[in-house]
């Protein structure tokens, strides 16, 4: 008799938390990415700002299973679903599934303004934080190089476009960037001069944590020199200038380095599990599913992770953060082995075990129920769960001795710059 077939679409948090569960078990998996490596997205604004390279926050898909003889791996992309078939279809080759698991993620989301990318790049892959890495330290050597005072001072002015824990932690480790690790290493200009913007829409940043906790983390980017800016909307971005929005109040701030951290929309596969599966997705294309996180037109299709719309009430829905896709991976392997058992698996429930934010050296902002930590303490548990998290065992020892090397030398040794097509 052959095993149950599960093919899981996308490895990040979600799609191999899944495979991870049901390793060792009796079905057959199958993890397929367009990528080889499973990405810690929480670390990436660290390789962007020069803190870690690549390969410490990423792992190897095939390293992680290698031991696993029922997890298969395929590095292809999905080009189309066959419900009544139950068969894929990936780089032009079909392949059967009993389960079928999406989980593909989000990528940047401009608010119809999609031409503002090239000049405002945001912060979801390797790519991605290679190409900010190479514009902020490109951007101190183009001002060391420039003798007019205005220009000189426009590469020296960064600003971030969004204020939840992404824009925090770039705006705290770019002002540790020019505030610390840079001094001394130019002769005609000086970093500490750097002007940083972190502009948000809503009325404080961090709106998701507490109001104490966001006047708590506005503080210690202050401290730092970075000037943010509230309930201000940004109108129009260029290669030389952002024009923002408060109130009745418009402004331009000339700045040459634009970084975006304002919104998500979910990946493509939302909009063919659509097309062919008749399924309803919310305003950015996240798929809404059902209490057990299959969808409504289909028992045999899952959709997890950012990519799923799981309703908690009238109009909310659970985060895009990392722990609600390993529950939600958790969760499913224990429904399909119940599943084919025979045993009723009850619906998904989410546990909040809390929110935290770094800011930069000896600075974060962590809550977790009714307990709410800032300064030392959550420091000190942002960097213990991050640790715990990282997947493989050698990428948890690389970053522990980068991060004490940092603090201790106050550099950054991944400040190369690549140049990117």
């Amino acid at each position: 008799m052959n095993n149950h077939k599960v093919v899981i679409i996308g490895a990040g948090f979600a799609g191999l938390y899944t495979a991870k569960s049901l390793a060792g078990k009796n079905v057959d998996v199958t993890l397929i990415d367009k990528r080889n490596f499973h990405l810690f997205q929480p670390l990436l604004y660290q390789v962007a700002t020069g803190g870690l390279s690549p390969g410490d926050i990423a792992s190897p898909i095939r390293a992680i299973f290698k031991k696993q003889k029922n997890v298969s791996v395929l590095q292809a992309s999905l080009e189309g679903i066959d419900t009544k078939g139950k068969m894929i279809l990936i780089d032009r080759k079909k392949l059967k599934y009993d389960t079928l698991i999406l989980a593909t993620g989000v990528h940047h989301h401009y608010f119809g303004n999609e031409q503002w990318a090239k000049d405002a790049p945001g912060l979801k892959s390797i790519e991605d934080a290679l190409k900010i890495r190479m514009r902020i330290m490109q951007a101190f050597e183009n001002a060391e190089m420039e003798n007019d005072k205005t220009k000189k001072c426009e590469w020296q002015r960064f600003i971030i476009v969004g204020g939840g824990p992404t824009g925090v932690e770039l705006a705290g480790a770019l002002a540790e960037l020019a505030n610390q690790t840079l001094l001394d290493e130019f002769r005609n200009i000086d970093p500490q001069e750097t002007e940083i913007y972190l502009i948000e829409g809503a009325d404080r940043i961090l709106p998701t944590f507490s109001a104490k906790l966001s006047r708590k983390a506005q503080k210690a980017l202050e401290k730092l020199s970075v000037t943010v800016k509230t309930g201000t909307m940004v109108t129009a971005i260029d290669s030389k200038c952002v024009h923002i929005k408060n109130e009745n109040k418009e402004d331009v701030i000339n700045a040459r380095t634009v970084l975006w951290a304002a919104g998500v929309k979910a990946s493509p596969v939302g909009n063919l599990l659509q097309k062919e599966a008749g399924v309803e997705l919310d305003p950015v294309g996240r798929v809404i599913v059902n209490e057990d996180l299959s969808i409504p037109t289909n028992s045999d299709i899952f959709v997890i992770g950012d990519l799923a719309h799981f309703k908690t009430g009238e109009n909310t829905a659970l985060p895009g953060v990392a722990q609600v896709a390993m529950q939600q991976g958790r969760y499913l392997s224990r429904l399909l082995l119940g599943r084919i058992k025979g045993a009723p698996v009850k619906p998904f429930r989410y546990t909040d075990k809390g929110s935290m934010a770094v800011i930069g050296r000896k600075a974060a902002v962590v809550q977790m129920a009714k307990l709410e930590l800032s300064g030392w303490p959550a420091w000190l548990i942002w960097i213990f769960v991050h640790i715990a998290y990282l997947i493989e065992y050698d990428s948890k020892m690389k970053v522990m001795m980068q991060w004490a090397w940092n603090f201790l030398t106050r550099k950054r040794g991944a400040r190369l710059i690549t140049k990117m097509d």
